[in-house]
């Protein structure tokens, strides 16, 4: 059976696997041998040309170094200012600096010269994300000949955000090079076809450009999701029951309304607290009845867009403070730090309502795990985001615009008054969506759908192939 080779930006430490995605990902390259390879984490003056191989945890990792410039330019710069805020329809966010372009492009050159000797003719590679869209170029301008899997882990962009990118015709190009591209959702499968079925076919100067030819790119969904049986278990776990005994003496009896996620001006943290702040305007009885617990630990700091938002932030939970606190109540708490896994489990579960009200994400996990988490016999109600992928699985939940934030108190009023037998079996429909996208399934099924054709049996697959324009 072939190797796989999993690729991405940074590569897991030591200790247990954070997420999901991780033990996934370290399941199957125990089941069917390989490494994963990655950069180290390490900044240095000048970079060994060897790969370092370490056993972690059981898990063959390779890595490699990077300089300070190569990988401001590459991370920071074109991945984090230009990529992630375009791919999330945020272009006015976006800051557009030619040379990072460069160093993007270099980073990858030097993971694909770093990792082709260490090939084997019939390896499986997976490439992880938007940091290394151009390594199947970099690894094919090298002579691989290897299947060559590409999985997206943020929303795929409109065709006008993407002809905003600077070089997404040859970031394009690069797609064009994997067997396969995985995307979150059905609407980012559209999004590409969009693109691929209508290119723009002049240069700002009016010469012709060649139109892609995605002829030989299988392009297709593949939703990821979480392990909801595990986090079940979790949940009832006596780290979790510990912060749920905490919280219940803080509580008196009010109801929970938690968000979980990262500071990311993409998770409309401030639209949120806005909605919860009308949410107590317009229903004077929910004060002393409900609490607001965010926990938003920082993101990339070191990027003004990312601190714009943090004080925005930190400005509205001010102001929610100042309105409605008293003496002896307070209407909400916000927590700029992580908790591990089964301290979330314990708030998942005691949470009324799971608030997970992105602008703008690629699946989002976290409504994942608060539907594992929730009791049975008495669940929370998700209150999620039409425009997180999470809500082409998710019917069952309350989908909300999160930019009208009036509409999204409504939905918070409507959570909270819900009655049990609607809530329990909303619940049953979200989990038995989540067992049916679980973490594990989605590997195989990318795997699956990667491997040579001669390894796939003759079973029948529905597949869409993207042809080229001409």
């Amino acid at each position: 059976m072939s190797r796989i080779i999993v690729v991405s930006n940074r590569t897991p430490g030591k200790g247990p696997a954070a997420g999901g995605l991780a033990v996934a990902l370290r399941k199957t390259l125990a089941e069917r041998e390989g490494f994963w390879f990655g950069w180290s984490g390490k900044l240095v003056d000048t970079p060994a040309t060897d790969v370092r191989f370490e056993d972690i945890d059981g898990l063959s990792v390779a890595q490699i170094d990077l300089t300070r410039d190569d990988h401001h330019a590459y991370y920071a710069g074109f991945s984090n200012s230009i990529l992630w805020p375009s791919f999330h329809l945020r272009l006015d966010l976006a800051t557009i600096e030619a040379h990072w372009y460069e160093g993007y492009r270099r980073v990858n050159q030097q993971f694909a010269h770093a990792l082709l000797p260490l090939l084997k003719a019939d390896d499986i590679i997976w490439v992880h994300d938007y940091h290394l869209i151009p390594l199947a170029s970099e690894l094919r301008n090298l002579g691989a000949r290897n299947r060559i899997g590409f999985y997206l882990h943020i929303p795929f962009p409109t065709s006008d955000a993407l002809y905003a990118i600077p070089h997404h015709q040859e970031l394009m190009r690069d797609l064009s090079r994997y067997d396969l591209v995985g995307m979150q959702a059905l609407r980012d499968v559209a999004a590409f076809t969009e693109f691929a079925e209508h290119q723009a076919p002049a240069t700002l100067s009016g010469s012709p450009l060649q139109a892609i030819d995605f002829g030989r790119t299988e392009v297709d969904a593949f939703p990821i999701g979480s392990d909801p049986d595990a986090f079940a278990r979790l949940a009832t776990s006596p780290a979790a029951n510990k912060m749920v005994k905490r919280m219940e003496l803080a509580l008196h009896g009010q109801q929970l309304i938690l968000g979980v996620d990262r500071l990311d001006y993409s998770k409309g943290l401030p639209q949120r607290v806005e909605a919860y702040e009308k949410l107590l305007a317009n229903d004077p009885r929910f004060r002393r009845q409900v609490h607001m617990l965010q926990v938003a630990p920082p993101s990339r700091d070191t990027i003004k867009e990312y601190q714009a938002t943090s004080d925005a932030l930190d400005a509205i939970c001010g102001r929610v403070m100042g309105r409605f606190a008293e003496p002896d109540w307070q209407p909400l708490t916000y927590v700029k730090r992580a908790y591990g896994q089964p301290s979330l489990a314990g708030l998942y579960r005691l949470a009324r309502v799971g608030l997970v009200t992105p602008l703008r994400d690629g699946m989002n996990l976290v409504a994942h795990e608060y539907v594992g988490a929730q009791d049975p016999e008495d669940p929370g109600v998700l209150v999620l985001s039409r425009f997180a992928g999470a809500a082409e699985i998710f019917e069952d939940a309350i989908l909300v615009n999160p930019f009208d934030t009036d509409e999204t108190a409504e939905a918070l009023r409507m959570a909270l008054d819900m009655p049990r037998d609607e809530r329990i079996a909303r619940w049953q429909g979200l989990m038995a969506a989540a067992r049916n996208h679980n973490v594990e399934d989605w590997s195989k099924s990318f795997l699956e759908r990667l491997a040579p054709a001669s390894a796939r049996g003759t079973a029948t697959r529905d597949i869409l192939y993207l042809a080229s324009v001409a």
